[in-house]
């Protein structure tokens, strides 16, 4: 085989591999063997079919998978052969395919760029910390009762907190418009979902009532042609509910898989997740922080195939929270996918480059503690430790995971870094 070389401009690269005739034939007649084997032609035997009408009927197609396999496997030897490492799939052309000719074929791919880590102790940062004081308890277990709210109907006028039923048409210039009518819609007097003053107009409305309120859109509304419009609303108040919250007893308790214990059981459950939580949050923001500084000052050529890449994961991760399960994407543009992009490869290239330069491991016992944390949330824990340790696949994740903290640990250990204490809901707050 041989490899030809050439540098482009940056980090494109570009491989002229030759494959000898005689090797690319000689898989293809193996093939051609293989495949008399089992053909069916009328008129011979399943397995006497000669071996040049086989050739005739399948050989161009058994040939072009040949050299499918040949390529792929050549481009992986001259790749090896000549020290590169790419940072995604090559564009691969034929240059010469003719049958008892040398396969030739041109491969261009980039490779990933020399990184030349920052002097992380001039970083600075500051890392939220926070302790889960008996208020934050409190506040949890109401939230945690109007989880469990019931609606509850109710003969009286509507009120704020209330859950309303309504019909409802909207006219501007005295004409209907899209998205401005509903029949029995249900909306929470209070949540801010309607334009300013539609809420408040249902306050103190009995059920039954019929009535109609002008209002105006705002001037930043996000239809742009009903942007600071007058606009007239019919509205019937059909029903009016309002919340029951459940009583913090042992059935409340149970409710959250605390069997015993009573209320100081219940309490030290919630402790311990709210603390879970806060030690996720306070990682995610060092994290982010960590990523916004090191990237800051970290210059290097960003591969644009992985650019592309770290996009399309983007956008579908934009689809996926936006509802866009059944397969439509939502029609951003790359602009605003790419800065953040830039930065999540920077940032990778940067881990990868620590790990690669202190030959660092993911640490067994961090593995086994975190595994064992995230077992802990199910009713046997002991098993899904053993389910993790007996998947390769799942196990290699938590060890990725864990090797990433690792990398940032090791950034955070050489910053200046500073706590601040600050609230529980300040310190988990996105």
């Amino acid at each position: 085989m041989r490899v030809e070389l050439s540098s482009s401009e940056g980090l494109e690269r570009k491989l002229i591999i030759e494959v000898p005739a005689a090797e690319v034939d000689a898989s293809v007649n193996q093939r051609l063997r293989e495949a008399a084997k089992s053909v069916k032609l009328n008129g011979f035997r399943k397995g006497k079919v000669p071996l040049s009408l086989v050739k005739k009927r399948f050989g161009p197609g058994i040939r072009q998978e040949v050299v499918g396999e040949v390529m792929s496997r050549s481009y992986a030897e001259a790749i090896q052969r000549e020290g590169l490492r790419p940072a995604g799939q090559p564009k691969l052309e034929l240059t010469e395919l003719e049958e008892g000719k040398d396969l030739q074929f041109a491969a261009v791919f980039e490779v990933y760029p020399e990184v030349e880590l920052p002097d992380f102790s001039r970083i600075k940062l500051e890392d939220l910390t926070a302790e889960v004081t008996d208020e934050d308890v409190d506040n949890m277990i109401e939230t945690l009762r109007k989880q469990r709210q019931t609606w509850e109907p109710v003969e009286r006028a509507a009120a704020d907190e209330d859950l309303v039923n309504i019909d409802f048409t909207g006219r501007v210039d005295g004409e209907e418009f899209e998205g401005g009518k509903a029949e029995n819609s249900g909306l929470l007097i209070g949540s801010e979902r309607m334009i300013p003053g539609f809420e408040e107009a249902l306050k103190g409305k009995q059920p039954g009532e019929e009535f109609t309120c002008e209002l105006k859109f705002p001037d930043d509304y996000h239809q742009a042609e009903l942007a600071g419009k007058d606009v007239e609303f019919d509205i019937r108040l059909n029903g009016v509910r309002e919340s029951q919250l459940p009583e913090v007893d042992e059935e409340f308790y149970k409710s959250f898989g605390v069997e015993d214990g009573g209320k100081d059981a219940f309490r030290k459950e919630i402790v311990r997740n709210m603390e879970r939580e806060l030690k996720t949050a306070r990682s995610n923001k060092l994290k982010g922080k960590i990523t916004e500084a090191v990237v800051k000052r970290t210059n290097v050529i960003v591969p644009e195939t992985m650019m592309n890449e770290e996009v399309g994961r983007l956008r579908a991760q934009a689809a996926e929270s936006m509802g866009g399960a059944d397969g439509k994407m939502p029609d951003l543009p790359d602009d605003l996918l790419r800065d953040q992009a830039r930065r999540r490869v920077v940032m990778g290239l940067v881990l990868t480059e620590i790990v690669k330069s202190v030959e660092m491991k993911a640490d067994a016992d961090r593995v086994r503690e975190t595994v064992e944390e995230l077992a802990s949330t199910y009713e046997s824990p002991e098993e899904v430790v053993r389910w993790y340790y007996g998947n390769e696949e799942q196990l290699s994740a938590i060890e990725a995971s864990v090797l990433e903290d690792q990398v940032f640990d090791y950034i955070s250990e050489q910053a200046k870094v500073t706590e601040k204490t600050v609230s529980y809901q300040e310190a988990i707050r996105g």
